[in-house]
């Protein structure tokens, strides 16, 4: 191989060379031969791809011409600015032109090698050199200087890269980057001078720039970069601002390397100044429909409060949108800050005229390597052709991220064709859609539970979702075929279907409990009534099948359960004064009994046992549910993925009856609050409710149509693991209560449950991607009728307890307290929950941590 320095050095001095000598040999003939000799023709030697009339086109003269050195040598230069040719030379035999040329190999490949940091496809998308384009030294060592800035971008500032290349047949080569990375060049110390009222600690974690730190092996942000010392001046300048410091300025940002050449020391110094309040506040308008008191009124700013510049921000972006409301599409607002130095005030007039009409030329959509152009544009709320209208592009922007397609989505503007258009670029970054789900959790009483699914929320990049979804728990098992379109026969309308199968149990397998079997299809759609709310309709089959697996009971030929008397010892054998006898129903394992010779096994449901609990074995039968149902949406947050203001409410009632076997209405209501309150400090507050009633000809409602509350639904507490219960009480003699055996959960046809919610900053470093929310959940699950209610059954005696088999409910208050942590693994999202019970019945089970992650494709 040959280095293109070499080769790039030999070229240009014999280009030189050449050059100089066609034009003293020009010179020479232009002594002995006549200006006004005509050329004849040009004859063309050398070329192999290029063909000659390509050639003869570039030149300045042509057969007919008379020989002109001054036309001549401009002809040279212009062959080579084509970037064609090695060589070139000029040549006169009689009336004859001659052009001899070399051409310029072309590249087969474009090879990297030693290149680990930074991938082959990255670096081709910077260079400018391609197989099957001309090979030029010039163009090579620009592409090595894009290479060098990317690894220096990458904080790798000993890189160092040699071009070479290999001949090949035909005036072909291989182009060869060899690439030596060098060691990462970080951050070793970042230092403040001239702060006072803020630590370096602090003012560091304002910035993007971070120490080396050997956690850090997640993030590139504590590589040098010296681009990124501009942005975080401003983030600086920003910082400061918005606590007042009005007069503060970054006098200077100086990065040194290390003797040892491997890091940096970044020293920013910075002039804080002093502290300024706001001062007066008055809007300014000749618009005439615009009144300037009602628009002062709008403002959240007051005389007093504290300087912030990102409230000026906010306060423009709010008559902005009052400019629009009262039909002004095209207002100028512009801030007209006046410090006072002696007061430490900010007076700030805010002039709003009416702006030049500017109209939205082009809508550029850029970085969507995976979804369609389509689908994102659906979701934007201005058009090419539109007015321009800041509101609506962040309206646009909040839809777009909704999506949950994009980790980052950005909209600019830049200037259109004319003055009075715009061209707005939407810059999206595209995330994993598709997710492995795992979930595990603790409960006090079942120890381990695990879960796992299966999805994709845009399919082929169309924004369809779909669904196969196995979940496996000790509880649940469920498959779920679903498909969704959200813009179906290309309208304002989404349509889905769903195909399903579950079994169910919600109680403690060894203590007996019910399984319900479901299988069933179902279609919904749904559309949007105005900007912030939207209309669900969906139905659904479905075939139910429950079945209670209490176990057998012993029962005589009259139907009665039959008794077993069991006499213990306590002493001597032949004295029966300390004797004890305990008497309990017979199990199957009990049989035969000499006493009871008609005794058999029956199930515990079975009709020919008379004590049969009725309101928990009328529910053991197979019905078919018809159910159309309707969910209404109304969404004010000002952000779809952390909001910091704003509230959203869901309203939503199923009816069952439209043919079937099932009659009941079941409606659900939810509606949350969002507050910030401080940066990185967010608080929720959700209530919600729900309520089921039967009607016709149903008796009650079936247990696995009621409400089940716990897991995730309510933390701190089992799944299903609050509400009604059936129960074994075991007393003594005085009363007392000896033991409590916690059997199935009975769910319940109402609840009602609030959660609050406050996320905070926990100080850790951000590469690490750790959020923790501290919550607390209150409610309760209940209000069973009279029928769904067995009455208590002695079970059990013995000469110191009975044992008692009862139903206990409650709507009395329960609720848990604790904390949530969240990791953004690389491996995917994971969250810790960690509860404390506050206040619970003594039937309810409970669980003090839960564990659950995705992982995303």
């Amino acid at each position: 191989m040959r280095s293109v320095f070499a080769a790039s050095f030999m070229s240009v001095a014999a280009t030189v060379g050449i050059t100089g000598l066609s034009g003293a040999l020009l010179e020479a003939n232009a002594q002995n031969v006549d200006q006004d000799e005509v050329i004849r023709s040009i004859l063309v030697e050398g070329n192999q791809r290029i063909e000659d009339r390509t050639i003869q086109s570039y030149l300045l003269v042509e057969p007919g011409d008379r020989f002109d050195s001054e036309r001549i040598d401009l002809s040279l230069k212009t062959l080579f600015a084509t970037g064609l040719f090695a060589d070139a030379s000029f040549d006169k035999a009689g009336p004859d032109l001659i052009v001899r040329v070399v051409e310029n190999p072309v590249i087969n490949r474009v090879i990297f090698e030693g290149n680990r940091a930074i991938d082959d496809d990255k670096m081709r998308e910077e260079i400018q050199v391609a197989p099957r384009g001309i090979f030029t030294a010039a163009r090579v060592q620009a592409d090595v200087q894009r290479i060098l800035e990317l690894y220096r971008q990458a904080g790798r500032f000993a890189v160092s890269v040699e071009p070479q290349y290999k001949p090949l047949e035909q005036n072909r080569v291989d182009l060869v980057f060899v690439i030596s990375e060098g060691p990462v060049t970080g951050v070793r110390a970042i230092n403040f001078i001239g702060n006072e009222e803020y630590s370096d600690r602090r003012l560091r974690s304002e910035i993007v720039t971070r120490q080396s730190r050997w956690w850090r092996f997640f993030s590139s942000n504590d590589n040098y970069d010296p681009g990124r010392l501009e942005y975080d001046r401003e983030l600086l300048r920003q910082f400061y601002q918005n606590n007042g410091y009005y007069d503060f300025r970054v006098v200077s940002a100086v990065a040194d390397l290390t003797p040892d050449q491997e890091d940096f020391y970044i020293t920013y110094t910075v002039d804080e100044g002093d502290q300024y309040n706001f001062g007066n506040v008055q809007v300014s308008t000749e618009l005439d429909k615009l009144n300037a008191d009602a628009l002062r009124g709008v403002l959240s700013i007051q005389e007093g409060d504290l300087f912030r510049g990102n409230r000026i921000e906010n306060a423009i972006d709010t008559l902005t949108y009052a400019a629009g409301v009262a039909g002004y599409a095209f207002v100028d607002i512009t801030p007209d800050l006046k410090p006072n130095p002696e007061t430490n005030t900010v007076d700030v007039t805010f002039a709003i005229d009416e702006g030049p009409r500017v109209y939205v030329e082009r809508i550029n959509i850029i970085g969507n390597t995976r979804t369609l152009d389509r689908v994102i544009r659906r979701e934007l709320r201005v058009s090419e052709g539109d007015a321009f209208n800041r509101v609506l592009l962040d309206r646009s922007r909040n839809r777009v991220r909704a999506l949950g397609y994009f980790k980052d989505v950005e909209i600019t503007e830049t200037q259109g064709s004319r003055p009075d258009r715009t061209i707005v670029d939407v810059s999206v970054e595209e995330q994993p859609t598709g997710e492995l789900s795992f979930a595990a959790g603790y409960s006090s009483v079942d120890a381990f539970l695990f879960d796992v699914s299966i999805s994709e929320r845009n399919l082929r990049g169309r924004g369809q979702s779909v669904v196969a979804r196995v979940s496996a728990s000790q509880r649940q098992q469920y498959v779920d075929l679903r498909f969704r379109e959200p813009r179906f026969l290309d309208r304002n309308l989404a349509a889905g279907i769903d195909i399903f199968s579950s079994r169910s149990d919600f109680s403690n397998i060894r203590d007996g409990a019910f399984t319900s079997d479901t299988v069933g299809a179902g279609v919904n759609l749904g559309f949007p009534l105005t900007e912030n709310t939207n209309l669900g309709l969906r139905y659904r089959l479905q075939s139910d099948e429950l079945d209670l697996n209490y176990g057998e009971v012993v029962i005589d030929d009259n139907g009665d359960r039959v008794t077993k008397t069991v006499t213990n010892d306590n002493g001597t054998p032949d004295d029966p004064s300390d004797d004890t006898t305990s008497t309990f129903f017979a199990v199957p394992s009990d049989l035969p009994l000499a006493d009871v010779p008609s005794a058999k096994a029956v199930d515990f449901c079975s009709p020919a046992f008379n004590d049969r609990p009725f309101a928990t074995c009328r529910n053991e039968r197979a019905e078919i549910s018809s159910i159309l149902g309707y969910t209404f949406n109304w969404d004010r947050r000002n952000d779809p993925i952390t909001p910091t203001a704003g509230f959203d409410f869901s309203l939503s009632q199923d009816v069952a009856g439209l043919g079937g076997d099932v009659q009941y209405l079941r409606t659900e209501v939810s509606g949350a609050t969002y507050k910030g309150i401080f940066k990185d400090v967010r608080a929720s507050l959700r209530l919600s409710g729900g309520y089921i009633v039967p009607f016709g000809d149903d008796d009650g409602i079936r247990i696995n149509n009621r409400f089940f509350r716990g897991g995730s639904s309510f933390r701190g507490f089992d799944v299903a693991g609050l509400g009604p219960r059936r129960i074994q009480r075991e007393v003594d003699t005085d009363g007392n209560t000896v033991r409590v055996r916690k059997l199935e959960a009975l769910g319940g046809t109402a609840y009602y449950q609030g959660t609050f919610e406050l996320a905070f900053p926990n100080y850790l470093p951000e590469e690490y991607g750790i959020d923790t929310a501290f919550f607390v959940e209150a409610g309760s699950v209940g209000l069973l009728d009279d029928v769904d209610i067995e009455p208590a059954q002695v079970i059990a005696t013995t000469s110191d307890t009975t044992t008692i088999e009862l139903s206990k409910y409650s709507m009395a208050l329960r609720a848990s307290a604790g904390l949530s942590v969240g990791w953004d693994s690389p491996f995917g999202p994971i969250r810790f929950d960690f509860s404390q019970i506050l206040s619970k019945e003594e039937y309810d089970r409970t669980e003090t941590f839960r564990f659950s992650t995705s992982t995303r494709f």
